[in-house]
């Protein structure tokens, strides 16, 4: 079992920014990457950026490429997302997850295995 936590989400002007954590707890140390996805209402659940805890390759959206960061801290079994040059189009709900399978295809949501609660971020204009 691994338990997410998300934190960091609230209200921001456009061009702002924001740092997301995600504090993972349990069976940690058999995750093979986490990843960030966010969804609006109406919408699918969207990719955002991935890092895998061994090696930290880092994987990231088209669409957030340049503005977002993805970050780790293994000793405190955090990942963090920075998040600047908001837009009111980034607001969503944000989830971190957990993927447990080795090889698995970061960028789909399908493929990991634990998820956070999620934490709103709204973006004004």
């Amino acid at each position: 079992q691994v338990q997410l936590v998300e934190s960091g989400g609230g209200l921001v002007q456009a061009g702002g920014s924001l740092r997301l954590s995600c504090a993972a707890s349990g069976r940690t140390f058999s995750s093979y990457a986490m990843g960030w996805f966010r969804q609006a209402p109406g919408k699918e659940r969207e990719f955002l950026a991935a890092i895998r805890w061994s090696g930290g390759s880092r994987y990231y959206a088209d669409s957030v490429k340049g503005r977002f960061t993805i970050s780790r801290d293994n000793a405190k079994n955090t990942v963090y997302l920075q998040m600047n040059s908001l837009k009111p189009e980034d607001t969503a709900v944000y989830y971190c997850g957990a993927a447990l399978s080795w090889g698995a295809v970061v960028d789909q949501g399908h493929e990991y295995d634990y998820w956070g609660q999620g934490t709103q971020v709204t973006v004004s204009s």
